[in-house]
């Protein structure tokens, strides 16, 4: 064979190693593409898989809590009926507890963990804020102090020059301290019913001061009026769990609510003319009228309906709510404050709509730290003599708003001490408020 041929030979020969090289070549340049290509679709699937894991893992958890509180409120009333419940009422550890033992049990807590580590203080809060199912009988007896200060400012002349008040000046001041005490019941008829109700006894210390009368403003006359402990108002509700918290909604729960005009009304009560101060010849010239007593209720019966909704979003809760009242007409022998008219006639007061909405923060195992701001607004009151027409009460309504805060700490296995501090933000609203409840779960 003379050299062209073996040359060509030697090439047809080499003409397979050639194209394996290029195939080698070509992939290894292909291979880090479709690796990277696979591993993101194994790393977005890991991810769902993941997430569903997640989601089913709290679903467990939130369904262990439920089942653990019907089990232990039927304990309850197993002992109560004189049966002897099988095994502790003790509730049973939490699914992040019980989770993994040996290794695991000398290990540093999960975030589960420190949320069961934290469930009896938001509990006690959401029975305060929310309704709480998982609890059969709760007594409270609670306790709050109010301050108003109102100082109201007449002027009787006209402005001369727009810069020099000719006439008389008159100061109107009214302060009172309200101590109101209130005992409370509520019962889990069910793990979604719950019934409750509320009895508040109230006493007040009110003090009139009146200056500026008779032309002089320098007159200034005070007047101390101090009220029996009598009967308020008290209040029936019955809630209902429409729709229990996961992943992605609220815990949300309707309640409706019924007032019963069990306290002192406030219409045909006699009002005193008092003369009191002296100018400088010993002449009286500070005259105003006060009441004889005060009222504790409203004096009509009233019916609500109200819907509120926590959202768990650790380390914190969210809740809000929105509530509407409406009074019924009822009428009454005598409407007049004079001592000597009687006026029978008919009230009417003002439609009432509040809402709020605020954050928490369990602490520990035993307390929580709450604020809050809350609203309400009165319509305005209308009343009728018999005869007449409806009349509109200049003043009657009302816009009354509340920064609040609250600490709740759990002083025993039954017992919780909750106290709140409320500051007004409008004139309608009280100066401050200072609360104390201790509710006592059986």
């Amino acid at each position: 064979m003379d050299l062209p041929e073996r040359e060509r030979a030697g090439g047809v020969s080499r003409l397979p190693i050639g194209l394996s090289t290029l195939t080698v070549c070509l992939s290894l340049g292909l291979a880090p593409m479709a690796w990277a290509a696979n591993e993101a679709d194994n790393v977005e699937q890991l991810r769902a898989e993941l997430d569903e894991l997640k989601q089913r893992y709290v679903n467990e958890v939130r369904r262990l809590r439920e089942i653990d509180a019907r089990l232990m409120a039927v304990q309850t009333r197993l002992s109560e009926a004189g049966v002897e419940p099988e095994g502790d009422l003790e509730p049973r550890p939490s699914l992040g507890a019980q989770a993994d033992t040996g290794e695991a049990a000398g290990s540093a807590p999960t975030a589960e963990d420190k949320r069961q580590a934290t469930r009896r203080s938001v509990d006690d809060f959401l029975q305060q804020e929310h309704v709480a199912f998982d609890r059969p009988l709760v007594l409270e007896a609670g306790f709050e102090y109010s301050r108003y200060d109102r100082t109201q400012l007449t002027l009787n002349g006209f402005l001369a020059l727009d810069a020099i008040f000719l006439g008389n000046i008159a100061v109107d001041n009214v302060a009172s301290d309200t101590f109101k005490y209130t005992l409370a019941a509520r019962y889990g008829l069910t793990p979604r019913w719950n019934i409750g109700v509320s009895a508040p006894f109230i006493q007040r210390y009110t003090t009139y001061q009146k200056g500026g009368a008779g032309g002089s403003a320098a007159a200034f006359a005070e007047v101390d009026q101090t009220s029996d402990l009598a009967i308020g108002d008290t209040t029936v509700n019955i809630s209902y769990r429409l729709l229990p918290e996961t992943a992605s909604r609220p815990d949300v729960v309707l309640t409706g609510s019924v007032i019963a005009p069990t306290g002192r009304e406030p219409y045909g009560i006699d009002w005193r003319v008092i003369e009191t101060g002296e100018d400088a010849d010993g002449n009286s010239f500070v005259r105003f009228a006060v009441p004889e007593e005060q009222a504790t209720g409203n004096g009509l019966w009233g019916v609500g309906a109200s819907v509120s909704a926590v959202k768990t979003l650790d380390p914190a809760l969210l809740f809000a709510n929105f509530g509407y009242t409406h009074y019924i007409s009822r009428s009454f022998d005598d409407l007049n404050n004079d001592p000597d008219t009687v006026n029978p006639g008919e009230v009417s007061l003002g439609d009432s709509w509040s809402w709020g909405l605020g954050l928490a923060f369990a602490l520990n195992d035993r307390a929580s730290l709450s604020m809050s701001y809350s609203q309400q607004i009165n319509g305005k009151a209308r009343t009728k003599y018999d005869g007449e027409e409806w009349v509109d009460l200049i003043g009657s309504d009302a816009n009354s708003a509340m920064f609040n805060l609250g600490l709740t700490y759990a002083l025993g296995k039954k017992t919780t001490l909750v106290t709140t501090l409320g500051v007004g933000l409008t004139p309608d609203a009280p100066d401050f408020t200072l609360g104390i409840r201790i509710p006592y779960a059986l």
